[in-house]
C-alpha cells in the first residue's frame, strides 16, 4: 500500500484501559472502536492493549481494532505480563512501518514499561518523510516518570544526535503535577502547544496525563481532547488528537 496522501498528519494518542469503561466497569471494546473511528487520525497510539487475557475475552486488541477501523499497518508489545495474557502499547497507522520495536523503561522494582518506537513512510509535499514516533506510558511515581523519559530522550539524542529526524514522543506520561515538559523535554528541543487538555478521569477531567511532544523539521499545529457523548465512558482516559505538518 503507498503512503498516504500530502496533508496534516493527524495523530491520535489513547489510553483505552483495556476496553474497559471507566464508569460501568464493563469490557466494550466497540465503544472504543467508535471513539477511534470518529476522529479520523492517520496514527493511532494506544495504551493499556490487552492481548490474550480473560478480562477481555482473551482478545488480540491491536488486530481486533486493526481489522475493525481499516488500519492494515500495527505494531504491539507487552510490557506487563499476566496470569494468563499480557497488555502494552500499541499502534495502528493506515501508512508503512519502516521498523517497530520496544524500548525498555522499566525502573528498579516498580511495574515493567516501556516505549513503543517505530519510524513511519509519510509521503509529504517536499518529499517523503520518516518520522520517529514513541507511545509511551509512563510510571506512577515522580522519580520514575523522570528517569524514563530522560533515558528515552537520551537515547534519541545517541541515534541520531544531529536532530535532523522529526521525533513524536506522545502518550499516558502520568505527569499528575505537569513538570516533565519543562524539566526534562524542554531542555532537549521538545515542545509542544502550550494550553494544556485535560483527559483524567474522562467523565470529569481534572488532570492532563495525555500528551504530545515534538522536535526537529516537524509542528505541532492543533491538539484538542473531544470529551463530548460516549467518549467520556469507553475508558477512564479522553483521547487526544493533534495534528502535526512537517516544516
Amino acid at each position: 500500500m503507498d503512503p498516504i496522501p500530502p496533508r496534516l498528519l493527524r495523530l491520535l494518542t489513547y489510553n483505552i484501559h483495556k476496553g474497559i469503561g471507566g464508569l460501568d466497569r464493563r469490557y466494550r471494546l466497540g465503544r472504543i472502536a467508535r471513539v477511534i473511528a470518529a476522529q479520523d487520525a492517520d496514527v493511532v497510539l494506544l495504551q493499556e492493549v490487552d492481548e490474550g487475557a480473560p478480562r477481555s475475552c482473551g482478545e488480540r486488541q491491536v488486530d481486533v481494532l486493526g481489522e475493525r477501523l481499516g488500519y492494515p499497518h500495527r505494531a504491539y508489545f507487552p510490557n506487563v505480563t499476566l496470569r494468563r495474557g499480557h497488555y502494552g502499547n500499541a499502534l495502528l497507522s493506515r501508512t508503512p512501518i519502516d521498523h517497530a520495536e520496544n524500548l525498555d523503561l522499566s525502573v528498579w522494582r516498580f511495574k515493567r514499561r516501556g516505549a513503543l518506537h517505530a519510524r513511519l513512510w509519510f509521503d509529504d509535499p517536499s518529499g517523503r518523510r520518516c518520522p520517529w514516533i514513541f507511545n509511551v506510558h509512563l510510571g506512577l511515581t515522580e522519580i520514575e516518570r523522570r528517569i524514563q523519559l530522560r533515558r528515552l530522550v537520551a537515547w534519541t539524542q545517541n541515534e541520531r544526535p544531529d536532530g535532523a529526524s522529526a521525533c513524536v514522543i506522545a502518550g499516558d506520561f502520568n505527569d499528575t503535577w505537569g513538570r516533565l515538559g519543562r524539566v526534562v523535554l524542554e531542555p532537549a528541543g521538545y515542545h509542544t502547544r502550550s494550553r494544556s487538555l485535560l483527559t483524567f478521569p474522562a467523565w470529569a477531567p481534572l488532570l492532563d496525563l495525555d500528551r504530545c511532544y515534538v522536535r526537529g523539521p516537524i509542528v505541532l499545529t492543533r491538539a484538542s481532547a473531544p470529551r463530548l457523548g460516549l467518549v467520556r465512558h469507553a475508558s477512564d482516559h479522553l483521547p487526544v488528537v493533534v495534528e502535526l505538518r512537517f516544516r
